[in-house]
């Protein structure tokens, strides 16, 4: 085997192995969904840090800006799938946690 296939078996490994740390980061994330359906006022980021019951999400309603999504566990914010000024719909995935601890 000549060094070239040998550095080309080595990359191949390499890769294999980050997308799989990837997928298994992935499969970790706790799904936050919507409780109410409207226009996103304001939003978390991803990076922060966030505490269980803490406010995900603000929907503008009848009644002004409500809580439309909080966290149901404490961890990091790793995506943000809506922005201020779309629309979110109940029962929808809004952000995705990852778990403290993981």
């Amino acid at each position: 085997m000549t060094r070239k296939q040998q550095i080309m078996i080595l990359l191949v490994i390499v890769m294999a192995i980050f997308a799989s740390t990837l997928v298994s980061a992935a499969e970790n994330l706790i799904d936050q969904k919507s409780v109410l359906s409207g226009k996103v006022h304001a939003a978390i980021g991803p990076g922060s840090v966030v505490r269980e019951g803490d406010v995900l999400v603000v929907v503008n309603t009848i009644l002004g800006p409500s809580p439309a999504v909080r966290a149901t566990t404490d961890g990091i914010v790793r995506e943000l799938l809506v922005k201020p000024g779309a629309d979110v719909r109940q029962g929808e995935i809004a952000v995705r946690i990852e778990p403290k601890g993981k």
